[in-house]
């Protein structure tokens, strides 16, 4: 096995999610989902949503995330700016583990992208039905 390749930026938008970057500065911090849900004032389930990019939090709450999380707004959203670096311990993850993450990244974006297409195209699908009615 290999150790990780350091040219990779393991919280870039094109490897990472908003969910990625924001489970991965959780436990950099040593919070649990319960601990910051609490502090945030959200309930577990809000924060799991975000976490695994089904929803995304408002603009207070990222702005809360940020500071407690100690990171900032722009590397929440995009990976850049001040956030974490990657993992902090030694890894073992091989070249093919490695893309094999970065694959499930991409595909969790496009699930992400997709959905959002879908909550317009019922949105529009509903405001159609009632205008025939």
């Amino acid at each position: 096995m290999t150790q990780p390749d350091d040219s990779v930026d393991w919280f870039s938008g094109e490897v990472a999610t908003f969910g990625d970057r924001l489970a991965g500065a959780r436990e950099a911090s040593g919070m649990s989902a319960e601990d910051l849900a609490r502090r945030l004032g959200v309930r577990v389930t809000t924060l799991r949503q975000w976490e695994e990019d089904f929803s995304e939090p408002r603009a207070n709450r990222l702005q809360m995330l940020a500071g407690m999380l100690n990171v900032s707004i722009r590397w929440l959203l995009t990976g850049e700016g001040d956030g974490l670096e990657g993992p902090t311990a030694p890894g073992t993850l091989t070249a093919t583990a490695q893309s094999t993450l970065a694959d499930l990244a991409r595909m969790r974006a496009q699930m992400l992208a997709l959905s959002q297409e879908m909550g317009q195209m019922e949105k529009r699908l509903r405001t159609m039905l009632r205008a025939e009615q």
